[in-house]
């Protein structure tokens, strides 16, 4: 494939496995650190005394950290792209970690996680760069190998938490100074072969899309329809995320360390949609898979206040899976839509989803303060409808 101005080189042109594979791990790590944050609540609500409406504001503030930047930085590197920049952002995080682990104070809390957040928020939008630049055109499946990683650490941060941190003390969250660590040679390693890349071409030419031939107006509406999805989605999931873990101790009487445990499943379940909805996109249309992937939660999301542990398992497996897989889908079919400002474009949908994580987060503590955390998940079960707006979007599948 051959962009207007200049022969693609063959690296260009064909897809990266290996550095696909090494952001994707890099992301794991990345999103692992993130998820140390909810998983050390019920310890910090113990240790400190801590109401929900705390909790939502400590979300609150990592969220809008790493979603109030990311538009910026996005749209900064589109303009002047930066290959190293991710280390920095790294450095942020390992910072955030050391301060979590001696934070002694509610304040201190909100330092360390506004420190990972912005740590976070300058990860992503260069990563999400990278993962396109390495798709070789596939790039429904270079968003989920990418997000997939994200998934995973965001699965095993629980886990970890439980068999290490839960068992000692808060100061054993020093221990995830390894994880970014290990990040900061990966992330060294993928920087130069970025680098190499933009000598090879320009940041402009660095995506090939096929232009859609929209009017300026349906690409407006567009994105404002995929902006609705994403609140639908990403307050869903915050109720799911944030609270889900007290959620199963007030419904079925757990320990932390048990609801922990099942936690993890729905995020595997969570990791798994993601692998699939990127290939889905790029086989069946991007449109169909972000209308599926939320409005199709609708029943199961209705039904699970309403069961016991064992469905309730299940119903989490089946939710996670359908609708973690639209967010690939959304971010490529975004890019599609403005293809000349990527950069800003994975910025401004990966922050407003994390904007809408640290809303929906603030929110609901604040309602489970005033009535329940089972309330809560009755409340929040009718968000998925919204998804039937992704009826109005455009088809860019030809």
């Amino acid at each position: 494939m051959k962009s207007r101005t200049e022969p693609l080189h063959p690296l260009i042109q064909k897809t990266t496995y290996s550095i696909l594979f090494s952001i994707s791990f890099a992301h794991l790590l990345n999103d692992l650190i993130q998820s140390i944050i909810p998983s050390v609540y019920p310890i910090l609500k113990e240790n400190y005394h801590l109401s929900f409406s705390q909790i939502g504001l400590i979300t609150f503030a990592f969220q809008l950290t790493a979603s109030l930047f990311q538009p910026f930085v996005g749209y900064y590197t589109d303009q002047h792209p930066k290959p190293f920049s991710q280390i920095y952002g790294m450095f942020f995080s390992l910072l955030g970690i050391v301060v979590l682990s001696f934070a002694n104070s509610f304040y201190w809390i909100l330092l360390s996680v506004c420190l990972i957040g912005t740590g976070s928020a300058i990860f992503h939008p260069e990563s999400a760069r990278i993962s396109n630049m390495a798709s070789g055109g596939k790039r429904g499946l270079a968003q989920s190998i990418f997000q997939v990683g994200g998934n995973f650490g965001t699965a095993l941060g629980p886990l970890l938490v439980a068999l290490i941190v839960v068992p000692n003390s808060q100061k054993y969250i020093l221990w995830f100074v390894l994880a970014a660590t290990i990040a900061l040679g990966i992330i060294s390693k993928i920087a130069f072969w970025y680098r190499d890349h933009l000598l090879m071409r320009t940041a402009k030419s660095a995506l090939v899309f096929q232009p859609h031939h929209l009017s300026k107006k349906i690409v407006n509406r567009s994105i404002a329809i995929l902006l609705i999805v994403i609140f639908s989605k990403f307050f869903y999931s915050a109720c799911l995320s944030t609270y889900y873990t007290f959620y199963l101790i007030d419904k079925f009487q757990l320990s932390i360390k048990q609801a922990q445990f099942h936690m993890f499943i729905y995020l595997i379940a969570y990791a798994i949609g993601t692998i699939l909805g990127g290939p889905l996109g790029d086989q069946f249309g991007r449109k169909y898979v972000i209308w599926f992937s939320v409005f199709g939660a609708t029943p199961f999301a209705l039904l699970l206040p309403y069961v016991n542990l064992f469905w309730t398992d299940v119903l989490m497996v089946v939710i996670g899976i359908i609708i973690s897989s639209a967010f690939p889908a959304i971010l490529v079919y975004a890019q599609e839509l403005i293809p000349k400002k990527l950069g800003m474009i994975s910025g401004l949908f990966y922050g407003f989803a994390f904007g809408m994580g640290a809303l929906g987060s603030a929110l609901i503590g604040l309602l489970a303060d005033h009535t329940s955390v089972q309330y809560v998940y009755f409340v929040c079960s009718f968000l998925p409808i919204i998804g039937v707006i992704c009826y109005f979007l455009p088809n860019l599948k030809k």
